[in-house]
Protein backbone atom coordinates (compact mmCIF):
# COMPACT_ATOMS: atom_id res chain seq x y z
CA UNK A 1 0.00 0.00 0.00
CA UNK A 2 1.41 3.30 -0.20
CA UNK A 3 2.17 5.64 2.29
CA UNK A 4 0.64 8.83 0.89
CA UNK A 5 -1.88 9.58 -2.08
CA UNK A 6 -1.57 12.13 -3.82
CA UNK A 7 -5.09 13.31 -5.97
CA UNK A 8 -5.78 15.69 -8.77
CA UNK A 9 -8.27 18.80 -7.32
CA UNK A 10 -10.82 20.27 -9.83
CA UNK A 11 -10.94 23.70 -8.22
CA UNK A 12 -8.48 26.26 -7.72
CA UNK A 13 -6.04 26.34 -5.09
CA UNK A 14 -7.97 28.35 -2.61
CA UNK A 15 -11.03 26.62 -3.64
CA UNK A 16 -9.80 23.35 -2.71
CA UNK A 17 -8.81 24.63 0.71
CA UNK A 18 -12.06 25.93 1.63
CA UNK A 19 -14.51 23.25 0.19
CA UNK A 20 -11.96 20.81 2.23
CA UNK A 21 -12.37 22.53 5.39
CA UNK A 22 -15.99 23.21 4.70
CA UNK A 23 -16.37 19.63 4.21
CA UNK A 24 -14.33 18.01 6.68
CA UNK A 25 -16.46 20.43 9.59
CA UNK A 26 -19.54 19.40 7.68
CA UNK A 27 -19.25 15.79 8.17
CA UNK A 28 -18.57 16.68 12.13
CA UNK A 29 -14.60 16.85 11.95
CA UNK A 30 -12.87 19.91 13.76
CA UNK A 31 -10.21 21.54 11.94
CA UNK A 32 -7.58 22.15 14.37
CA UNK A 33 -5.14 24.67 12.26
CA UNK A 34 -4.42 25.31 8.73
CA UNK A 35 -1.30 26.45 8.20
CA UNK A 36 -0.23 28.43 5.22
CA UNK A 37 3.49 27.11 4.08
CA UNK A 38 3.86 29.72 1.82
CA UNK A 39 3.25 32.74 3.85
CA UNK A 40 5.34 31.13 6.61
CA UNK A 41 8.29 30.98 3.85
CA UNK A 42 7.74 34.76 2.93
CA UNK A 43 7.98 35.60 6.37
CA UNK A 44 12.12 34.80 6.30
CA UNK A 45 12.44 35.75 2.43
CA UNK A 46 11.92 32.65 0.83
CA UNK A 47 9.17 31.80 -1.69
CA UNK A 48 7.59 28.75 -2.57
CA UNK A 49 4.32 27.77 -4.56
CA UNK A 50 1.08 27.69 -3.30
CA UNK A 51 0.97 25.02 -0.14
CA UNK A 52 -1.28 24.76 2.61
CA UNK A 53 -2.05 22.20 5.72
CA UNK A 54 -5.15 21.33 7.40
CA UNK A 55 -5.11 19.12 10.57
CA UNK A 56 -8.02 17.79 11.64
CA UNK A 57 -9.56 15.27 13.39
CA UNK A 58 -12.19 13.94 15.74
CA UNK A 59 -11.32 13.08 19.39
CA UNK A 60 -14.40 10.54 19.09
CA UNK A 61 -13.37 8.36 16.57
CA UNK A 62 -9.05 9.24 17.61
CA UNK A 63 -9.71 8.80 21.20
CA UNK A 64 -10.12 5.14 20.68
CA UNK A 65 -6.98 4.12 18.95
CA UNK A 66 -4.71 6.45 20.76
CA UNK A 67 -6.29 4.16 24.23
CA UNK A 68 -5.34 1.15 22.04
CA UNK A 69 -2.00 2.14 21.30
CA UNK A 70 -0.66 5.23 22.92
CA UNK A 71 2.14 6.04 20.48
CA UNK A 72 -0.29 5.99 17.79
CA UNK A 73 -0.90 9.66 18.66
CA UNK A 74 1.84 10.80 17.04
CA UNK A 75 -0.40 10.15 13.59
CA UNK A 76 -3.10 11.94 15.22
CA UNK A 77 -4.79 14.03 14.40
CA UNK A 78 -4.63 13.72 10.93
CA UNK A 79 -3.47 15.94 8.19
CA UNK A 80 -4.13 16.85 4.51
CA UNK A 81 -2.02 18.91 1.83
CA UNK A 82 -2.91 21.17 -0.78
CA UNK A 83 -0.08 22.37 -2.93
CA UNK A 84 0.11 23.82 -6.21
CA UNK A 85 3.31 21.84 -8.81
CA UNK A 86 5.30 23.45 -10.84
CA UNK A 87 2.57 23.64 -13.73
CA UNK A 88 0.10 25.09 -11.03
CA UNK A 89 -2.17 21.54 -10.89
CA UNK A 90 -3.26 21.49 -7.44
CA UNK A 91 -2.52 18.43 -5.41
CA UNK A 92 -4.39 16.98 -2.75
CA UNK A 93 -1.98 15.21 -0.47
CA UNK A 94 -2.95 12.74 2.68
CA UNK A 95 -1.73 9.50 4.08
CA UNK A 96 -4.21 6.87 3.11
CA UNK A 97 -5.66 4.57 6.77
CA UNK A 98 -4.39 1.03 5.12
CA UNK A 99 -0.60 2.57 5.55
CA UNK A 100 -1.58 3.44 9.31
CA UNK A 101 -2.94 -0.16 9.96
CA UNK A 102 -0.48 -1.29 12.56
CA UNK A 103 1.86 1.84 12.90
CA UNK A 104 2.98 2.00 16.84
CA UNK A 105 1.01 -1.23 17.88
CA UNK A 106 -2.07 0.02 16.73
CA UNK A 107 -4.17 -3.71 16.41
CA UNK A 108 -4.51 -4.86 13.02
CA UNK A 109 -7.79 -3.07 11.13
CA UNK A 110 -8.44 -0.33 13.90
CA UNK A 111 -7.04 2.34 11.76
CA UNK A 112 -9.41 1.51 9.07
CA UNK A 113 -12.30 3.92 11.20
CA UNK A 114 -10.08 6.59 9.77
CA UNK A 115 -10.82 5.76 6.40
CA UNK A 116 -13.86 7.85 6.52
CA UNK A 117 -12.05 10.98 6.37
CA UNK A 118 -10.69 10.09 3.03
CA UNK A 119 -13.86 9.94 1.12
CA UNK A 120 -14.78 13.24 2.27
CA UNK A 121 -11.67 14.62 0.90
CA UNK A 122 -12.37 12.96 -2.22
CA UNK A 123 -15.87 13.92 -2.67
CA UNK A 124 -14.78 17.53 -1.75
CA UNK A 125 -12.11 18.02 -4.51
CA UNK A 126 -13.94 16.49 -7.24
CA UNK A 127 -11.17 13.70 -7.34
CA UNK A 128 -11.01 10.36 -8.79
CA UNK A 129 -9.87 7.37 -5.86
Amino acid sequence: MPDIKRLHSTYSFQDTVDKLRAALEGKGFTVFSVIDQRQAANSVGLDMPPTTLLIYGNPKGGTPLMLAAPDFALELPLKVLVREDKDKKVLVVFTPSTALDGRHGLPTGLAAKLGGAELVIVAAVGAKY
